[in-house]
C-alpha cells in the first residue's frame, strides 16, 4: 500500500493535467457536430494506453463511434481483469446554469468542475493510472484488458455487436467497472444492482398549423394541453404507473432484503437539503432509497411545444413533444415496456389528434451477486483503502450494456464506482472530488492483488 500511495503523490500534479487534456475535448456523442472530437478523444486515449504500458492498443471502428481496446498480458496462467469505460458525454446545455465552461476543467473547493468529470472520463482515467502505477511499480498481478467505448450515453447501440464480433478478443474473467457512485467519502459502498432502461420520444400533433390562441382557443384542441394530460395520466394517485401489464415481470423484493437495505445510512432531511425541496414523492409504500433502488418509475426528461421564447407569441400550437424515460428493474425487458407503453399511448390518444412514439434506446436491468470472487477482490480492496468495509447497495441508475456483457460474453461485472451523488452527472457544473479520483487511483491496484490470489 505504502508503494501505491507514494507513487500517486508522486504523480499527483501529472495525473489531473493528463485527464484534463481528456475533458478538453468535448466529446458528446449525441450530437454529430463533434465526430472530430469523439475520434479525438479516442486517439488520445489509444496514445494513453501505450504510455502507460499496454502491450498494444488500436482504435477500432464500429457502426458509430469507435471503441478503444488495449491489453497487457503478463502470464497466460494468470486471471485476466477486462476494464470498461467510455469517452463519450452528456450534453451542457442550458449552459447559463454552469459557473465555468463545461470544457474548460476548474478546480474548486476540492473538486474538479467539468462536463466528464466524474461520468465517465474521471473515473475511467483512475483506471488507466493505477495500470500505469502497477506497470511501473512491478505490482500487476493480473492480465488487463480495455474496452472503452464512445456511445454509453446514447445507449451503447454498437458494443453488443463487437461483443459478439470480437468475442475472443474480449476472454477474460471480470468485467471491472467504474461509472457508479459510493454513499459518501466515509461511507464507502460497492453497486450491487443497476435498473434497467425504457427511452422512447412522442409527438403529438392536433391542427395542420399553429393558430391564434384568441381566434381557435377553446373550440380546437391544443396538443400541449392534451400531451399534458396524457402524461399525467400515465400515473395514478399513488404515483403507481398506470400502463397496462407495466409491473407483470416486476419481482418483489422480500421483506428481508428490504430490512437490510435500510442499515445504509441515508437522512430525509439532508436529502431534501441538498436538493432544495421541502418533501420527497414517489411510489407510495416504498422508501425514497427503494424507490431507486428496487422499483421501476417513470419520468419526463423533456418536454416542448409551441413559442418559447423571449416575450408573448400568443399562439395554440400545431405540435407537443415530449421525452420520456422509464427506468426498470431486472426481469423488467426493455423492449416489452416499449411495447406496452406504445400501445397504450396510441391507444389512448385523443380524438382529433395524431401520434407518434419512437424507441430512443434502451436495456436491461443488472444484479451482482455478493458471494464471488471479484465482489469479495473489490469489499477487500476498498476496506483496506478506506479503513472501512464497502455496503453492497443497488443503483438507480442504469448501464445497459452490462447485462449485454454477460450474455454476449459469458462474463460478470464488477461496479466499483467511486463517485458521489452530489457530483451532479449529467447536470450543469457535474464535479469530481480529488480526494474520490486519487483514492480510486489506490484502490484499484488492490483489486487485481486481492482478486488475483481469490482465483488462485
Amino acid at each position: 500500500m505504502e508503494t501505491i500511495k507514494n507513487y500517486v503523490e508522486s504523480h499527483k500534479a501529472r495525473f489531473l493535467e493528463e485527464l484534463f487534456e481528456l475533458i478538453r475535448i468535448p466529446s458528446i456523442s449525441a450530437i454529430k457536430e463533434h465526430s472530430d472530437d469523439m475520434r479525438k478523444a479516442a486517439e488520445l486515449l489509444k496514445d494513453s494506453l501505450i504510455k502507460a504500458g499496454a502491450d498494444q492498443a488500436e482504435v477500432k471502428s464500429t457502426s458509430g463511434w469507435p471503441v478503444v481496446y488495449g491489453y497487457k498480458m503478463i502470464d497466460e496462467s494468470l486471471p485476466t481483469v477486462l476494464v470498461y469505460g467510455h469517452y463519450d458525454v452528456q450534453p451542457v446545455e442550458p449552459l447559463d446554469l454552469w459557473d465555468s465552461p463545461p470544457f474548460e476543467p476548474e478546480v474548486r473547493d476540492g473538486k474538479i468542475f467539468a462536463r466528464g468529470a466524474d461520468d465517465d472520463k474521471g473515473q475511467l482515467f483512475m483506471h488507466l493510472k493505477a495500470f500505469e502505477l502497477m506497470n511501473r511499480t512491478g505490482t500487476l498481478a493480473c492480465n488487463v484488458k480495455f474496452m472503452i467505448e464512445g456511445e454509453e450515453e446514447i445507449g451503447s447501440p454498437n458494443l453488443k455487436e463487437f461483443c459478439r464480433q470480437h468475442k475472443e478478443m474480449l476472454k477474460a474473467d471480470i468485467i471491472l467497472i467504474s461509472d457508479t457512485t459510493m454513499i459518501a467519502q466515509d461511507i464507502p459502498s460497492i453497486t450491487v444492482g443497476l435498473r434497467g432502461l425504457s427511452y422512447l420520444e412522442v409527438e403529438m400533433t392536433g391542427p395542420n398549423r399553429d393558430l391564434h390562441s384568441g381566434l381557435y382557443g377553446g373550440a380546437v384542441g391544443n396538443p400541449a394541453n392534451l400531451l399534458a394530460k396524457m402524461i399525467a395520466s400515465l400515473t395514478d394517485e399513488n404515483n403507481h404507473i398506470t400502463i397496462p401489464g407495466f409491473y407483470d415481470d416486476v419481482v418483489e423484493v422480500s421483506g428481508n432484503e428490504r430490512a437490510e437495505m435500510a442499515k445504509a445510512p441515508f437522512r430525509l432531511e439532508d436529502y431534501k437539503k441538498a436538493l432544495d425541496i421541502t418533501e420527497v414523492t414517489g411510489e407510495k409504500g416504498y422508501s425514497t432509497n427503494e424507490r431507486t433502488g428496487i422499483r421501476p418509475s417513470l419520468d419526463v426528461n423533456g418536454i416542448w411545444s409551441g413559442y418559447t421564447g423571449e416575450g408573448a407569441k400568443t399562439v395554440l400550437p400545431s405540435k407537443a413533444h415530449a421525452k420520456i424515460s422509464m427506468r426498470l428493474v431486472p426481469n423488467q425487458e426493455s423492449k416489452k415496456i416499449d411495447a406496452l407503453f406504445i400501445d397504450h399511448f396510441m391507444k389512448n390518444a385523443p380524438e382529433g389528434t395524431k401520434v407518434k412514439v419512437k424507441s430512443l434506446h434502451g436495456g436491461q436491468g443488472y444484479v451482482t451477486p455478493i458471494n464471488f470472487p471479484a465482489y469479495r477482490a473489490a469489499s477487500n480492496a476498498i476496506e483496506q483503502s478506506f479503513g472501512k468495509k464497502p455496503i453492497p447497495v443497488r443503483s438507480g441508475g442504469s448501464i445497459p450494456i452490462v447485462s449485454d456483457f454477460e450474455e454476449v460474453l459469458g462474463i460478470k461485472s464488477i461496479l466499483m464506482g467511486f463517485g458521489l451523488d452530489s457530483d451532479a452527472i449529467h447536470s450543469p457544473n457535474e464535479n469530481y472530488p480529488l480526494f474520490n479520483f486519487y483514492k480510486g487511483i489506490e484502490t484499484i491496484p488492490l483489486f487485481y492483488r486481492f482478486f488475483a490470489s481469490e482465483m488462485k
